[in-house]
């Protein structure tokens, strides 16, 4: 039985989820990411701002030169994610075999279920006016062989689109195509293809693979077999977070070290809230600074025991910060927390330190009245002076990331 894989991605997905949440966005020029005289690049586009050459991650002050009449977004990743875990939840319905890739796309392998939908191009039909029809989202589908073929029609089909590749017909469907199509060809990659004359996908597929190994080693084989249309690899579920993070830019860099501090401390409560929402605990905590020249330092710190406890990864964090602030004469850009060798919570707490077993209740007890008033219903001193700085909304102060808040 032929394989058929499936690549569902969601249509300008952070522009759609604010369209079906003001129906007044539809049809207009709408960029998400921030406001145009703050720092921070596009993390999504409308079609219609798109036709203005505005794209994701371009300054957002270039995206405002561009397209002016484009309406500037902030963002709110809490409902990109709610959003997100709905569309995942109807894929499911259709097949186990999901990979998601990142938040608004995924592989499907339905391999085998015609027989359920009549064919698996219906049952494309019907994932996508589920999307619709339960998110008010549009998705384009590719449907292929493989998953590099699948994502390449997927991609074609935008927007709101439905492309199927017949089996043994991968070849000719990838020929006329040019290079930088093919998922995993980037541009430095794509230069030094153009280099050797190659411009097309058709032309990459002719070429004597030593010709790739020479300039890609190993990858050229890989890049090779993709341009033919070759791919075996299997649709696989995600594998267990490593780590996780929060970091923010700041609208200009500052030296103030009370702010930094008490950014540092709302970040460590955020990564806290993380973990013990995936039930993690973690071993190492890094501190990230990027100062105004855009150099940018990670340090770390390994931690004596496990813990998902907001104190200790804020404690650690500072440690870092301060022995990092007194060297650096630039002022800061951007500051980020985060942990890292993540292991269960299923452990048993020291029975003689008290001072652990006050601070795992006392987050259990904060994490209850988050979850029912909003994240900064309940806030240390140190991070009420951010809410004179940040906007405030129910999932907590919006801060400027590279892309959005989180």
């Amino acid at each position: 039985m032929a394989r058929r894989i499936m690549h569902i991605d969601l249509d300008a997905f952070f522009v759609s989820v604010e369209q079906v949440l003001n129906p007044e966005l539809k049809g207009k020029p709408v960029v998400v990411g921030g406001k145009p005289d703050r720092r921070g690049v596009v993390a999504a586009a409308s079609y219609e701002a798109r036709a203005f050459g505005v794209h994701s991650a371009m300054p957002l002050a270039t995206a405002s030169r561009l397209c002016p009449q484009a309406i500037f977004i902030e963002g709110n990743f809490a409902k990109y994610r709610d959003s997100s875990q709905k569309f995942m939840a109807i894929l499911a319905d259709f097949s186990p075999y999901l990979e998601p890739l990142g938040i608004d796309e995924a592989y499907l392998d339905a391999t085998g279920f015609e027989s359920i939908h009549g064919s698996i191009r219906q049952m494309a039909v019907k994932i996508r006016q589920r999307i619709k029809d339960e998110l008010g989202l549009c998705a384009s589908v590719g449907i292929a062989s493989s998953k590099v073929v699948a994502k390449v029609a997927s991609d074609l089909s935008k927007p709101d689109g439905l492309l199927e590749v017949p089996a043994g017909k991968e070849r000719s469907f990838l020929k006329p195509l040019p290079i930088a199509k093919l998922p995993g060809i980037g541009k430095k990659s794509e230069r030094i293809l153009k280099g050797l004359g190659i411009s097309t996908i058709g032309q990459l597929a002719t070429l004597p693979l030593y010709i790739l190994k020479s300039h890609f080693g190993a990858y050229g084989k890989l890049i090779h077999d993709h341009a033919n249309g070759i791919g075996d690899d299997k649709v696989e579920p995600p594998a267990a977070a490593k780590s996780t993070s929060r970091e923010t830019t700041f609208a200009q860099d500052t030296r103030d070290a009370s702010f930094l501090k008490a950014t540092l401390r709302y970040l460590s409560e955020r990564v806290g809230s993380d973990l013990r929402e995936k039930g993690k605990l973690a071993r190492c905590v890094t501190l990230k600074l990027r100062y105004a020249d855009f150099s940018t330092i990670t340090r770390q710190q390994t931690l004596k025991q496990a813990s998902d406890t907001d104190q200790t990864i804020f404690t650690t964090g500072l440690r870092l910060l301060k022995n990092e602030l007194p060297r650096e004469k630039q002022a800061v850009r951007l500051i980020g927390i985060g942990v890292s060798n993540l292991v269960e919570s299923s452990r048993q707490l020291d029975m003689l330190d008290l001072s652990a077993q006050r601070l795992e209740k006392l987050n259990t007890a904060i994490d209850r009245i988050r979850q029912k008033y909003g994240f900064t219903a309940i806030q240390t001193g140190r991070t009420l002076r951010l809410k004179d700085i940040f906007p405030e909304t129910e999932g907590g102060y919006t801060l400027h990331t590279p892309s959005l808040s989180r």
